[in-house]
């Protein structure tokens, strides 16, 4: 039995190395400024990128580099007209629209009730929120609605890469606003849906589309052309960048354009976003007094309308990040000395790291990996050792649990492929933990003739957990595959 289990665990530990978890990691591709490309290299560090590209702005000179690929069927180098998916950099973008339309007479200390007369608010503090409230995170909104869908649709993301928001437009965006009830007012609590609030109803009061206020406002003055709200049925950028997870799966694009006021749906280049960095600091874009600190934040941070300043040393920085499913994106400034960054990735790696360190500010220290995807990936892949402890141990087993075994162990270990944090663990764990299922399947086939089909009189219920194992393996099947 010994040798069973050993063979078994060494064959399929084999197999199982060229199925493990692939991390991304930064090619040797490099395009634009070559020192600027090896410094980025240098900030970026060991951390799991596929592909930066990044501008960066210093004594009026911008230059450019990307360094990696793009991922995908087909990768290419990334450089700065490679498009990715921004994330919650357009919020500061909805902030600076409010800033523009302040100048034209909006009042900022508008309820949001007063542009949106027609949505039906179930929580009165909700419609009291003002436009000033809802850009700097201070109304008490939640982030996102809490709905069984949207609880199911976080672990598809989570599990398969999903957009956990699908593909929700403005009026869907609304009703969840229309939904939730607000927790304490004047404190900075972000909210991706108080943001895209605010979108919809700045786009309420010009009598447009948010997209196309963005791109009449501000993307068109500053020639941002690369920027853009895709919309449903409208292609992605040609050449983007695909995004990946830790263990290297695709990750599906976050199309939710009602939310593009908070980020959803909106694509950019590091180039376009530079031209809107030094626009500000510059004080010559559409509502550049966006970027003003107005309000107190966490630890000292301060906020305007969307754009964050801290202070990092004797830097203070001004700046805003986007994080989507397979995006890392990073703008920041610091006025004193005229420097400004642009930093976009195409992992779910944070990219705030190497866009400080360009600035030449000390990046804090990140307070350590998720709980979650450690366990995903420590403790899941072994759920084969049940397996081979009763293999071993003899008492009990029969073919009704070796199976049932097999099979949750074997849910276990997908799950621990797709979810876990292989951006930490050395994925040789994934494959370890399959040598462990192959051992005890090893061992568990040798005493097969002698086991009875149940230790127990068999009823409709002994073959209720292989059953329910196996439903949930087809289903984790159809989510990854569909």
């Amino acid at each position: 039995m010994k040798r069973a289990a050993a063979l078994a665990a060494l064959v399929v530990a084999a197999l199982a190395l060229f199925l493990a978890p692939r991390p991304p990691e930064l090619s040797t591709a490099t395009t634009g400024d070559p020192a600027l490309a090896e410094l980025v290299r240098d900030a970026a560090g060991q951390e799991e990128h596929r592909g930066l590209s990044v501008t960066l702005i210093e004594d009026g000179r911008v230059r450019h580099a990307g360094v990696g690929d793009t991922g995908g069927p087909d990768p290419r180098p990334v450089d700065q007209n490679t498009s990715y998916e921004l994330g919650s950099i357009a919020k500061p973008l909805t902030g600076m629209l409010l800033a523009d339309l302040a100048d034209e007479g909006l009042s900022p200390d508008t309820p949001v009730r007063d542009l949106l007369p027609r949505v039906p608010f179930s929580d009165p503090a909700v419609a009291s929120a003002t436009l000033a409230e809802l850009s700097s995170h201070r109304a008490g909104i939640p982030s996102v609605r809490l709905t069984p869908v949207g609880f199911l649709r976080s672990y598809l993301y989570v599990f398969a890469g999903e957009n956990p928001y699908g593909t929700a437009g403005p009026q869907s965006m609304l009703d969840d606003a229309a939904a939730v009830s607000a927790g304490k007012r004047g404190e900075v609590s972000y909210s991706n849906l108080g943001v895209a609030l605010l979108g919809q109803a700045l786009a309420e009061h010009a009598g447009t589309g948010y997209e196309d206020l963005l791109r009449t406002r501000l993307l068109a003055p500053l020639g941002m052309d690369a920027t853009v709200v895709v919309q449903p049925g409208e292609p992605l950028p040609a050449g983007r960048a695909h995004g990946e997870g830790a263990n290297g799966q695709s990750m599906e694009p976050w199309l939710d354009h009602g939310h593009a006021g908070a980020g959803g749906s909106v694509w950019s280049t590091s180039a376009d976003v530079a031209r809107l960095v030094q626009a500000v600091m510059a004080g010559s874009a559409p509502g550049a007094d966006a970027a003003r600190p107005r309000f107190d934040a966490d630890e000292g941070e301060r906020i305007g309308y969307g754009w964050f300043t801290t202070r990092y040393g004797d830097k203070e920085i001004t700046w805003h990040n986007g994080g989507t499913g397979g995006f890392g994106t990073y703008a920041g400034f610091d006025r004193a000395s005229g420097r400004g960054v642009v930093v976009m990735g195409n992992t779910g790696a944070r990219v705030d790291g190497v866009g400080l360190r360009l600035l030449g500010a000390e990046a804090p220290d990140g307070g350590g990996p998720e709980i979650r995807p450690l366990i995903f990936a420590l403790a899941f892949p072994f759920a084969g050792l049940g397996l081979l402890y009763a293999a071993f141990r003899g008492s009990g087993l029969d073919r009704v649990s070796v199976v049932s075994r097999v099979l949750w162990a074997a849910l276990f270990l997908a799950l621990g492929h797709t979810a876990g944090g292989w951006d930490v663990v050395p994925p040789f764990v994934w494959a370890l933990g399959a040598g462990v299922l192959g051992a005890g399947l090893g061992a568990a086939l040798t005493r097969w003739p002698g086991l009875p089909v149940s230790a127990k009189p068999v009823k409709w219920h002994t073959w209720l957990s292989p059953a329910l194992a196996v439903a949930l393996l087809a289903g984790l099947a159809v989510v990854l595959v569909v």
